[in-house]
């Protein structure tokens, strides 16, 4: 396993780590989740992802109860959780000070740990100051509840307010981003928040590598029975992901994919890698065969030369630069 610093901050993690997303607590029986999470730390990931939202609190309760019977050393692992979609009733959701405290306390609760290594705002909340925020989350680190906190899909601008309000309170800034990033949505990381990680040294956690499959190639013939975009209620991720032009794109991927020896799967995720401002990409898995064969990428990233480099981007044909003038 290769071990990446978090942006500026002191804390490494691995290039690759593991969710729960759409998996624990729904897609996936408590089994399975305890034996890909047994894998993961066997070979070498040291962050586990969660959120308050992931089956509406029931994937913290689930990995809560793996973390404590597989026993780890706490020092040997880090845990998070994301802050913003709590319940249905006003103050069960957003990003107040009485909503950031209250869903801290609740997640350590459900995942039956003393702290959070990173704890996200997972999404940007308009209608709460943003010093309110920022003191919240600078709070809960005071209080050893937390030991990071970073954002999650929010802007470049409102991250760079919340660094520039926390500089003038003599606070601690969010240290991470939680982005979308994959070879289909690439803008936003590559140039939005080009500054952010220039000028603030800003670590991100890498969701969707995979565009939830599409870039697996297992959509190229249709959406397969156990799949999570077959899943009731994603219809929204479906419509989102799938297109015919993206699936054509895929198959001439998986071509290229063919000829360094690899599969589509670890191009993929090696093509993420290669990029230096991503700290980590989270894996998600619904079987232990399936973790195992992405746990692989990070073999393939020195396949991707230049040249099968400048294969695939002209595949993609979606390349964004950071003006110059």
């Amino acid at each position: 396993m290769e071990y990446r610093r978090l942006g500026r901050s002191g804390v490494q993690v691995s290039a690759l780590s593991f969710g729960s997303w759409i998996t624990f607590g729904k897609q996936v029986d408590n089994t399975i989740a305890k034996d890909c999470m047994a894998l993961a730390y066997e070979r070498g990931i040291n962050f586990f992802d969660n959120a308050e939202i992931y089956a509406k609190g029931e994937s913290e309760i689930v990995m809560g109860k793996i973390l404590k019977e597989l026993n780890w050393s706490r020092d040997t692992y880090l845990v998070s959780s994301k802050v913003f979609w709590g319940g249905d009733l006003p103050n069960q959701k957003g990003l107040s000070r009485k909503h950031i405290m209250e869903g801290c306390h609740a997640s350590l609760k459900r995942m039956q740990v003393d702290y959070l290594d990173l704890f996200f705002c997972h999404r940007p909340d308009v209608h709460t100051p943003m010093e309110e925020t920022v003191w919240s989350m600078h709070n809960l680190i005071q209080q050893g509840k937390i030991l990071y906190w970073g954002t999650s899909e929010w802007t470049a601008q409102e991250i760079q307010e919340a660094i520039m309000v926390a500089k003038v309170n003599h606070l601690i800034p969010p240290m991470m981003e939680q982005p979308h990033y994959n070879m289909f949505h690439r803008k936003t990381f590559e140039v939005d928040y080009f500054k952010l990680y220039r000028d603030h040294g800003m670590g991100t956690t890498v969701w969707s590598p995979l565009a939830s499959g599409l870039l697996t190639g297992k959509y190229n013939d249709g959406i397969p029975k156990n799949s999570r975009l077959a899943l009731e209620g994603f219809d929204w991720l479906k419509d989102s992901t799938l297109s015919d032009a993206r699936i054509e794109k895929v198959k001439q991927l998986t071509k290229i994919a063919d000829g360094i020896g690899t599969s589509m799967t670890n191009m993929a995720l090696a093509w993420c890698l290669k990029n230096p401002d991503v700290s980590t990409l989270i894996l998600g898995a619904s079987k232990v065969a399936q973790l195992e064969q992405n746990l692989s990428s990070l073999e393939v990233v020195e396949l991707l030369d230049d040249q099968v480099m400048e294969a695939i981007e002209g595949v993609l044909d979606n390349k964004a630069l950071y003006p110059e003038y």
